[in-house]
């Protein structure tokens, strides 16, 4: 009896094999691994938003509408549960997109404003600041393009013969990928360029 079940077992694990049931598997969880990855790295950059926020508040508390805009769109950001879930409902996937490429937007006005307080922009905690948001960002283009290559792979992946039928049989479905227009956005992250301080005047001989 038990030598009938390692055969069965066997021939089970056989047929998963040649019916692409592991190679499913394989990219699944790929995906998600990825897909961590992503929501880690953009959680990195919402973590620097407040800090950030307060750096250019004390150079530029006049700007209140900018600073305003980035905090909310931190909030709504940190609002979205990006569970793993998330990759099995567009609806949910696009509303997190969303809500990224509107924080990249938020702080790319953020920075464009900086570029009238020299102060600021030589201030060491700003500058600190900036650096470990240009790495982020760095970071989030690395990671979105592995996942977007992990979806592209499983997506293939179930559509092809014969796996379509076991992604079928076992409710495998299309992941969603990120768009061409949220590309655009990430393409052109936020950036600051820390060009020389003006020369302050010479002051009088007392």
């Amino acid at each position: 009896m038990r030598r009938f079940f390692t055969a069965l077992a066997a021939v089970m694990s056989l047929s998963l094999t040649n019916c692409g049931y592991n190679a499913i598997q394989s990219n699944d969880e790929q995906v998600k691994s990825s897909w961590s990855e992503v929501v880690n790295q953009y959680q990195r950059r919402a973590d620097l938003v407040p800090n950030l926020v307060n750096s250019v508040k004390g150079f530029a508390q006049q700007e209140k509408d900018v600073l305003l805009g980035v905090t909310n769109a931190r909030a709504k950001v940190g609002s979205i549960q990006a569970t793993p879930e998330v990759l099995n409902d567009p609806a949910a996937f696009q509303k997190f997109q969303q809500a990224q490429g509107e924080l990249t937007n938020a702080l790319s006005r953020l920075l464009v404003v900086t570029e009238n307080y020299p102060q600021l922009k030589s201030d060491a905690l700003f500058h600190d600041l900036m650096s470990q948001l240009e790495g982020t960002e760095n970071r989030i283009t690395v990671a979105r393009n592995r996942y977007i290559k992990a979806v592209q792979e499983y997506n293939v992946g179930i559509r092809t013969f014969p796996n379509n039928l076991t992604a079928l049989a076992f409710g495998y479905r299309e992941k969603p990928n990120f768009t061409v227009d949220n590309e655009k956005e990430i393409s052109t992250a936020p950036k600051v360029d820390f060009g020389p301080s003006p020369t302050p005047a010479p002051q009088p001989a007392k």
